[in-house]
């Protein structure tokens, strides 16, 4: 089976902190109202994937685009819906897939304004299904939509001004709609899969075998008794298909040893691929670090294909 090598880029930003927490205002994690991609830097990342034969991008949106269903949730700077297409119909020219991302985690999901206070109730349910069913029309039905769902915890979020976790039946119940969301109109969904590091029992109970998984581990020591890594040998156990992420937000040569660690221990036919990420805004000031995770996404690949 052919392998997805997949860069994550980012168009909307505003996925972590609702204030300006003094303690992290070196982080560029702030949301703000205006939108941190550069085009002539998203233009150039873009050519970059291209001429290094990356085939898939997943694209996390957030407030990137003035969705005509909910207009509101736009900023400075959001893109049109035409200028999204345009990209994405660039991007399937050259023989890239092309992933939507919103991150519905309440540790992640400031991009959603006012909404993001009214989880899990009748209006917060009515805006993800719009946004879901206009995302996809944007795609054009992509084979694969990324809900995100990672690091909902009072840990990720005690330096938040409002916190929210759903636990226990409340989390599954809403992952449950939005895989339905995606799922009745004809795409695979996709998740980040660190709930499990928490809940392995309830996890693997309750998590379909039709949504992609995607562990994440970002450290350079691959042994099995660290709870990150042990995750993707368990999930192979399982019989779940996944697409293992790297980093180099953490450490620079993460990449190339989770492929090397992934190729010995997932079956062919549960890993559909990789994907490489880089958590900085689209902009000038992280242009360099962004084609060094391609350089290292490259680096993976070669590493994979090598006989």
């Amino acid at each position: 089976m052919e392998k997805y090598w997949g860069y994550l880029i980012h168009l909307g930003y505003n996925m972590w902190l609702d204030w300006e927490n003094p303690e992290y205002s070196s982080y560029d994690i702030v949301s703000t109202d205006y939108l941190r991609c550069e085009k002539d830097v998203w233009n150039k990342i873009i050519d970059k994937i291209i001429e290094e034969k990356i085939n898939m991008v997943v694209i996390d949106i957030g407030e990137g685009i003035k969705f005509e269903t909910h207009p509101e949730l736009a900023v400075k700077g959001s893109w049109s819906k035409d200028e999204i297409k345009k990209e994405i119909e660039k991007l399937k020219n050259s023989g890239i897939e092309v992933v939507p991302k919103l991150n519905f985690s309440t540790t992640h999901d400031n991009w959603l304004g006012k909404y993001s206070r009214m989880v899990s109730t009748d209006i917060y349910y009515e805006v993800c299904r719009d946004l879901i069913e206009e995302v996809i029309e944007i795609f054009d039905k992509p084979k694969f939509f990324h809900l995100g769902m990672d690091e909902e915890t009072y840990e990720h979020q005690k330096h938040f001004l409002y916190a929210i976790v759903r636990h226990s039946d409340l989390w599954w119940h809403d992952l449950y709609f939005l895989v339905n969301e995606v799922e009745k109109r004809n795409v695979r969904a996709w998740i980040w899969s660190d709930y499990l590091w928490r809940h392995r029992n309830e996890f693997f109970n309750k998590m379909p075998k039709s949504v992609l998984q995607s562990n994440w581990y970002y450290g350079e020591e691959f042994r099995d008794d660290i709870i990150y890594v042990r995750a993707f040998l368990e999930l192979e156990e399982k019989g779940y298909d996944q697409i293992p992420t790297g980093s180099n937000w953490a450490k620079e040569n993460n990449f190339p040893l989770l492929v090397n660690f992934c190729k010995k221990n997932i079956s062919d036919s549960h890993l559909y691929g990789f994907l490489q990420t880089v958590w900085r805004p689209t902009t000038k000031k992280y242009y360099d670090r962004h084609l060094k995770a391609i350089e290292l996404l490259k680096k993976g690949r070669e590493i994979y294909e090598k006989v």
